[in-house]
């Protein structure tokens, strides 16, 4: 493919992806596959010539389009959103275009100091304290990771090697290892799975500390557990609290950890993976109060703010912690204004990286403030919406607060109801949803996330549900006649 040609297949792929995303309402949101489907339906290898542009593009349909979860599709209510808009589009399509691998400033500056400049426009929209910002003259500042499990395990590994170098200060004649044998973290039972994984690659224990009666971490169940631990000879030195988990959207109690984390000198890490994006709205900032114990904070634009994965904002108080502990610099990477600006192969688990922060500059400027404002809001209401419409229903009832834009409910009564409620939604696939499960209550989880979601869609959505929730219990009343 040359110029003159990308220039038309381009157009045509511009309208392609527009007439997808304007009209998926007309697919099913969740596809009818088996496993295995692709492999029947193109060759088991590559093709010796060139194929034409046209057999491709049909083939995309023929192939590709049966197997496609349609996650902005207005019917899609599983997990959580992914962020999609033609402002982040484009940023990414000039992202492909320019092509660089921005591991140092020297590989290509404008990467680098983009980010670092967008990263402290975010921070200043969540009124995020100075000391995380680039721009305060500390060792603060922000760096785009791919998602949050990485940002989670990237912190904890600063926090380890921070530990273990205070303690090999301390005691130079012990051995690493048996200082690792030591070391806890903690995190909520409620917590993402994300976490655990972190404290396994990480090889140091976590301990998943009993939430409270509304799924929250508090203050006095935290204190408990390291004092526990620290009475059997263990280490603490990483927490990671959590501001709307994925079960519920509950949110830990900042206030009462961080105080804790100061005085027992452990990294505080805040996980808001989802809900974080709210906080640009001053009406939900309160629920970030306490971040200024923390050492490390993450949210990801890329689920509520319209940015198009990947694109995780991190940001740290102190960026020579990443630095000191992971600094690999053979003679091909170094520069001459090293130490100058930040290189942000130290601040990420990979080497190499896109030049993400193009899409998060498009939908910044495109949007505004106010714009991504309205849209967080919008999602909000219509979850309230969906709320309203299930506290009307005797044979519903919600599970948890609804804060953001996730609602949990479940049909009243024994478990089975609600799992055969959510096969019998699935398996229809007019809407698409996922369950979670507390303790021994199993619920379905009800998330807005099309960027085009409308009060239409909440009440087709609640029609589904009602229509197949009256089959299945006339069903189960026609079962016990018999």
């Amino acid at each position: 493919m040359d110029a003159t040609e990308f220039r038309k297949r381009g157009k045509e792929m511009v309208d392609f992806i527009a007439d997808y995303l304007e009209n998926i309402e007309e697919r099913r949101v969740f596809p009818s596959i088996k496993p295995g489907y692709l492999q029947e339906l193109i060759p088991d290898h590559a093709p010796e010539d060139a194929e034409k542009w046209d057999d491709l593009m049909k083939d995309v349909e023929r192939v590709i389009m049966p197997g496609v979860t349609h996650w902005h599709h207005p019917h899609f209510h599983a997990y959580f959103p992914t962020a999609n808009s033609y402002a982040a589009i484009c940023g990414d399509m000039l992202s492909d275009a320019i092509g660089c691998i921005g591991f140092t400033w020297a590989s290509s500056p404008a990467c680098t100091e983009l980010e670092v400049v967008v990263m402290d426009w975010l921070g200043k929209m969540l009124n995020l304290p100075e000391e995380f910002l680039a721009g305060s003259g500390g060792k603060g500042g922000g760096v785009i990771q791919g998602t949050a499990s990485e940002a989670t395990l990237f912190a904890l590994l600063a926090a380890r090697n921070r530990t273990i170098h205070k303690l090999k200060a301390a005691n130079p004649e012990i051995d690493d290892a048996r200082f690792m044998s030591k070391l806890v973290a903690y995190c909520s039972e409620q917590a993402h799975s994300s976490v655990e994984r972190a404290g396994m690659l990480g090889a140091v224990r976590i301990v998943q500390v009993p939430a409270d009666e509304n799924h929250c971490l508090r203050g006095a169940a935290l204190e408990e557990a390291i004092r526990s631990d620290k009475a059997n000879g263990l280490i603490p030195f990483f927490v990671c609290a959590t501001l709307g988990t994925t079960t519920s959207c509950a949110f830990d109690k900042l206030l009462e950890i961080g105080p804790i984390c100061a005085k027992e000198k452990v990294w505080l890490h805040i996980d808001a993976a989802y809900a974080g994006s709210a906080f640009i709205c001053p009406e939900y900032r309160h629920l970030l109060d306490g971040v200024e114990y923390a050492e490390s904070f993450n949210f990801n634009p890329h689920k509520w703010m319209l940015v198009n994965f990947d694109c995780s904002a991190m940001w740290i108080k102190d960026s020579s912690q990443l630095v000191d502990a992971f600094n690999v610099d053979p003679l091909y990477l170094k520069h001459e204004n090293q130490g100058s600006v930040p290189d942000y192969r130290h601040w990420q688990i990979p080497l190499g990286r896109r030049f993400r922060s193009l899409k998060l500059w498009f939908v910044l400027r495109l949007y505004g403030v106010k714009g991504l404002q309205a849209y967080i809001r919008k999602h909000i209401r219509l979850a309230h919406e969906f709320e309203e419409l299930v506290k009307k229903d005797e044979r519903f009832e919600i599970v948890g607060e609804v804060t953001m834009g996730l609602v949990c409910f479940r049909l009243k009564g024994p478990n089975e109801r609600s799992e055969m409620l959510l096969k019998r939604i699935n398996d229809e696939g007019r809407i698409h949803m996922v369950p979670s499960k507390i303790g021994s209550t199993y619920f379905l989880r009800f998330a807005v996330c099309a960027s085009g979601a409308e009060s239409k869609d909440i009440d087709f959505a609640w029609k589904v549900i009602s229509e197949l929730t009256k089959h299945l219990i006339g069903e189960h009343q026609t079962n016990n006649l018999k």
